[in-house]
């Protein structure tokens, strides 16, 4: 009886050692920290000075597809890292609103590249209303995320109310064919992409040992 209960006792020792041992190996392993929108604000600004460059003429109107290297390369992957690294360190409503817009780049690069290539399918006359279908889908999506966000700081209603409105006018530029609508959508692209570099300043400053920006108070409490 006294062996069994000696090797029942030392396989208990064993146990434990192990389990510290383990213990250990994992306190040794860093913890995932720091923010990550020092790359995704980034990455959404250089996309959104893009296509506000396209909105308001800097291009010919033929040449749509200018600012897809910045959008896919930079904003569309820039944002999917942003997101991954979000959801690593807990922060859920960050990696949401990082991954609902690189889905917003990404396929709005999708949609440039396949109306001009001829990849979806989709007559040249039909392409105006297929434009039409992915704003007003974004349309919702990004009014959803306006309003399930309000207990943000302020800024952060403000930028995205911004990118609704810049929505609802290049979908009204594109179904009137105007450019002086699309020319204006252009410029409040603009107003949100410095909103976007405002928000930077903040992570920036942070990051940096400075302290925080204000971002104002949030719309909804509790």
């Amino acid at each position: 009886m006294t062996t069994i209960d000696a090797d029942a006792f030392g396989a208990h020792e064993e146990r434990a050692k192990h389990a510290a041992e383990a213990a250990e190996a994992e306190a040794a392993v860093p913890a995932v920290t720091g923010d990550p929108s020092l790359i995704g604000l980034p990455s959404f600004i250089v996309g959104s000075v893009a296509l506000g460059l396209v909105l308001v003429g800097y291009v010919p109107a033929a040449a749509v597809g200018a600012s897809l290297s910045i959008i896919v390369a930079a904003t569309g992957l820039g944002l999917v890292i942003a997101a991954v690294w979000a959801a690593g360190v807990g922060q859920s409503a960050v990696a949401g609103v990082f991954g609902i817009f690189a889905g917003f780049w990404l396929s709005y690069a999708m949609l440039v590249l396949g109306l001009t290539h001829n990849w979806l399918g989709i007559v040249a006359a039909d392409a105006v209303d297929t434009q039409g279908l992915f704003l007003i889908s974004w349309l919702v999506v990004i009014g959803m995320l306006t309003l399930a966000t309000l207990r943000l700081p302020s800024a952060y209603t403000v930028l995205f109310a911004l990118i609704e409105i810049a929505l609802v006018l290049v979908l009204i530029g594109t179904l009137q064919a105007s450019a002086g609508v699309l020319h204006i959508a252009g410029v409040v692209v603009f107003v949100f992409a410095a909103v976007g570099v405002y928000l930077f300043f903040n992570s920036a400053s942070q990051a940096t040992g400075g302290g925080a920006l204000p971002l104002g108070p949030p719309l909804v409490h509790g």
